[in-house]
C-alpha cells in the first residue's frame, strides 16, 4: 500500500470543518503508519490567493486546478454552509467532472455534493448531504438517490458525507477500509470522537419539518401520525382524517412534502424509535411495538436499510449519558 495522495477542493466561503475534519483524520493516521503508507493531503482551488472560510479563517490552496492535473487516490469536495445557487465556476466544474478518471475514490462533504451534482456525478447514485439540505439536493438533482439520514454513504468509488463533523466520520471510514478498524479506532480516540458513526443525525429529520400552515391537511396528517405512531396507518385511513380521497391525498402530500405518506410514516417511526433508543433502556421489542414497527425484527430491517446500523448499534453510539 503506497503513499495515499489526497486532494480536498476548497472555494471562497468553504466550511472550515469540512476541510479540517478529514485532514486531521489523515494527519493523525500518519502517526500510526510508516512513512511508506502515509497520507499526503493538499488543498486544490481555482487560484492560490487566500480564501476566506465561513468562520473567517483564511486558507491558501497548495495547487490550482491547472496544476493539479495528475491523479489522486482520494478527492473530496468541501462544502459551504448553504448550497450554491447556481453552477460552480467553469474551471471547478470541469475539474470535478473528470474525478472518475482522476481519482480512485472521490466524493464530498456536506453541500459539496451539489458541486458533484452539477458535474453529473450523482445520477443514479446513493448519496447524502447535510440533513437540512437533503430535500434541496433531491429536488435539484432528481436522478440522485438522496439518503438524508446517513452520516456517510459509499456507492462504489463515490463517497459522500453529511454536514460538517461528518467529514471526520468519512475520513475514519476511509482509514478503516485501508488500514483496518483498529487503526481507525486509534485515530478516533486521538480526536476524541465516536469511532465511525454509521448513521443517524439524532432526532432531526427533514421529513418531520412542519408545513408552513399548521392547519393544512398535510400538517394535520403529520400531527395525527406522530400522535398515534404505534397505530396502523393506510392511505385510506389518513385520507379519512382530513376528508380527502386517497388519490388526492397522495398527490397533494407529494406536492407539499416531496415524499409519499408511506415514506413519511416510516421516517416518523424511525425518528420516534431513535429518541427512545437514545433516552431509555427499554427492550427493543417494546420500542418496536410502541413505534408501529410490529416487531423488533422489522425495526432492525428498517434501521439497517435506512440508517446503515441496527437499533442495538444505534443505541450503543447515541445513548445519552445519565446525569451524575
Amino acid at each position: 500500500m503506497p503513499v495515499q495522495a489526497v486532494a480536498i477542493v476548497v472555494c471562497e466561503g468553504v466550511q472550515a470543518l469540512d476541510v479540517a475534519g478529514p485532514m486531521d483524520v489523515f494527519s493523525e493516521a500518519n502517526t500510526f503508519l510508516g512513512s511508506a503508507y502515509r497520507y499526503e493531503t493538499v488543498l486544490v482551488a481555482a487560484h492560490r490567493n487566500p480564501l476566506r472560510a465561513s468562520n473567517g479563517i483564511r486558507m491558501v490552496a497548495d495547487l490550482t486546478f491547472d496544476e493539479a492535473a495528475g491523479g489522486f487516490d482520494i478527492v473530496l469536495v468541501a462544502g459551504t454552509p448553504t448550497p450554491p445557487e447556481a453552477e460552480p465556476e467553469p474551471c471547478l466544474l470541469q475539474w470535478v467532472k473528470e474525478l472518475p478518471w482522476r481519482s480512485s475514490v472521490y466524493g464530498s462533504i456536506c453541500t459539496g455534493a451539489f458541486v458533484l451534482g452539477y458535474a453529473g456525478l450523482l445520477d443514479d447514485r446513493r448519496v447524502t448531504t447535510h440533513w437540512q439540505d437533503a430535500q434541496a439536493l433531491a429536488a435539484r438533482f432528481p436522478k440522485a438517490k438522496v439518503e438524508p439520514d446517513l452520516i456517510y454513504v459509499r456507492d462504489g468509488r463515490l463517497i459522500t458525507a453529511a454536514g460538517v463533523t461528518a467529514g471526520i466520520d468519512l475520513g475514519l471510514a476511509l482509514v478503516g477500509q485501508r488500514h483496518g478498524a483498529e487503526t481507525a479506532l486509534k485515530v478516533a480516540k486521538r480526536l476524541v470522537v465516536v469511532a465511525q458513526r454509521q448513521g443517524g443525525q439524532s432526532q432531526f429529520s427533514p421529513y418531520l419539518t412542519a408545513p408552513a400552515d399548521p392547519e393544512s391537511p398535510i400538517a394535520r396528517i403529520q400531527d395525527h401520525v406522530m400522535a398515534n405512531i404505534g397505530d396502523r396507518h393506510t392511505l385510506e385511513s389518513l385520507a379519512a382524517v382530513v376528508g380527502m380521497s386517497p388519490r388526492n391525498l397522495a398527490r397533494h402530500f407529494g406536492q407539499v412534502t416531496g415524499t409519499t405518506p408511506h415514506e413519511f410514516i416510516e421516517r416518523a417511526r424511525i425518528d420516534a424509535a431513535r429518541m427512545m433508543l437514545e433516552a431509555s433502556d427499554r427492550p427493543l421489542k417494546a420500542i418496536a411495538f410502541d413505534c408501529g414497527f410490529g416487531s423488533a425484527d422489522r425495526m432492525r430491517i428498517v434501521f439497517s436499510t435506512r440508517l446503515g446500523v441496527t437499533p442495538v448499534q444505534y443505541r450503543a453510539s447515541f445513548r445519552r449519558a445519565e446525569p451524575q
